[in-house]
């Protein structure tokens, strides 16, 4: 089971509760010993007519029975340092067995979706894969090709030939899903195939910066290591959703899952199958979430996505796209933040035309932009430091020009014109904004800069007419974005 970068969770303490006490399975208990008159005016515990729950529990067991000879056991052979259960650890595991490099089974899970043998599972539970064999509910092993991969939604296609139709679960639709809504898991935790689990929707839509299209569905079925790529079902018997993730401090489940929905599943095993990859729709722009301090800068909405970039040649390039711009809507959907613009513009077929509502310097106007396919690969695309009295004093930044020594140091490259941050006044406005050394300033709002110079001009500017915030575009390891400084901290005293 994959986890979430434990980097975001070490400010987060968990502590696990034990209940003395709890009565599990109906036992009521009782002790004749503290009766003080035993059989005087004495009631039932359970009055005539009351003896089955107004609101019973579900039972699964049908629906388990049912669906259960179509979840699969997955073991892949791999030639890596170290591995578990499902597949490599994404922590860098290979770092504490240097040299150990062998062959290596490691185990997932998966589940039938038509009668010819077509599976589906994460992409983690058979990346870098030499082999893989899938076991079926009777005990058949079946060799498996994989038919295709999609890293960015961590799904994966994969074929067996039974020689004969098999059973085979439906896809649900997941856009009909509620929170508190039951469902169960099925799959193969710590390699003990067919393990069911139930609980409840905890929530959707979740963002657990795994990539750029997170939209889990997180519940509170347990599941563990093993469990990934295997069904989420709700009571109707069709698989509304694939486990992928948990949270977890300790490697096991707390109640914190995640699963991809089915309506995600549907669309990339589509595309595998008829092409044996995936395509997603791509303008070649670089957003970032629009905060009040940056809304106030800019003058936009504090919402939607605020382009940090834009990429030479691009499809947004040639639209007219420039970075400052916030994007609200697309083809009429609205947009809340970066998560939105980059799920909304995926799903926009290379060659049409999308429809943006943008807001640039306080105005709206409408920009359409011709989708292209997105790349395989992305790339985003010393002398002593200047010193400003006044913008030192209000911003507390030092700035040195980009010479040869200072590109080499930073890793700047040659075509960026602008002004490296060489020193932070500790305490400024600069440092409670995030702005580090080694940060290239490539604009000052929507306009671009490309010198030291340029740069106090724009901050004299600003302190002069007595703006409350500044937004500063940065280049920080090759990746564009603004960063808000709020120029009332200069002020004070």
């Amino acid at each position: 089971m994959s986890h979430i970068n434990r980097g975001q969770l070490r400010r987060t303490a968990f502590a696990a509760v034990l209940l003395a006490g709890t009565a599990l399975g109906g036992y009521a208990v009782g002790h004749g010993a503290f009766a003080e008159n035993p059989g005087a005016n004495a009631a039932p515990v359970n009055p005539p007519g009351a003896t089955e729950l107004q609101h019973p529990l579900p039972d699964f067991s049908n629906l388990v029975a049912q669906v259960k000879p179509a979840v699969v056991s997955i073991t892949t052979k791999m030639n890596v340092s170290a591995a578990s259960d499902e597949g490599p650890v994404p922590f860098p595991f290979s770092q504490m067995f240097p040299g150990r490099a062998r062959q290596v089974e490691a185990r997932g899970s998966g589940f039938i979706i038509n009668p010819d043998g077509t599976i589906v599972t994460n992409n983690h539970v058979v990346q870098n894969a030499k082999s893989v064999q899938v076991v079926l509910d009777d005990g058949t092993e079946l060799p498996a090709k994989v038919m295709g991969r999609d890293p960015r939604t961590d799904i994966a296609v994969l074929k067996v030939d039974a020689g004969h139709k098999l059973p085979y679960i439906q896809l649900g639709d997941s856009n009909h899903l509620r929170p508190g809504e039951w469902v169960v898991a099925i799959g193969n935790p710590f390699g003990l195939g067919g393990t069911v689990t139930a609980g409840i929707v905890s929530a959707e839509g979740r963002d657990i910066g795994a990539g750029p299209y997170d939209q889990f569905i997180q519940i509170d079925a347990p599941i563990n290591r093993g469990n990934s790529g295997g069904p989420l079902f709700t009571q109707d018997g069709k698989a509304v959703g694939m486990n992928t993730a948990i949270l977890s401090p300790t490697g096991g489940s707390i109640g914190i899952g995640f699963a991809i929905p089915s309506n995600t599943i549907k669309s990339v095993v589509a595309q595998i199958e008829q092409t044996g990859h995936v395509t997603r729709g791509y303008i070649g722009v670089e957003a970032q979430q629009v905060s009040s301090q940056m809304a106030k800068a800019l003058n936009v909405p504090d919402r939607g996505a605020l382009l940090a970039g834009v990429k030479p040649d691009s499809p947004a390039a040639k639209a007219g796209l420039q970075p400052g711009d916030v994007i609200e809507s697309v083809n009429g959907q609205n947009v809340q933040n970066p998560r939105d613009l980059a799920v909304q513009v995926a799903a926009v077929k290379p060659g049409d035309t999308a429809k943006l509502d943008v807001v640039r310097n306080g105005e709206h106007r409408t920009i359409e932009v011709t989708v292209s396919s997105l790349p395989n690969e992305q790339v985003a695309e010393g002398g002593a430091p200047q010193q400003d009295e006044e913008g030192q004093a209000r911003v507390g930044l030092a700035l040195a020009p980009l010479t040869p020594g200072v590109r080499d140091q930073f890793d700047v490259p040659p075509n960026v014109k602008g002004a490296v941050v060489a020193q932070v006044q500790p305490g400024s406005p600069a440092e409670q904004a995030g702005i580090q050394p080694g940060d290239v300033i490539i604009g000052i709002g929507t306009k671009s800069v490309s010198s030291p110079d340029d740069v106090v001009n724009a901050v004299r500017r600003a302190t002069r007419s007595h703006d409350h915030a500044l937004a500063l575009r940065v280049i920080r390891n090759g990746e564009p974005a603004f960063v808000a400084i709020n120029l009332d901290h200069g002020r004070e005293g």
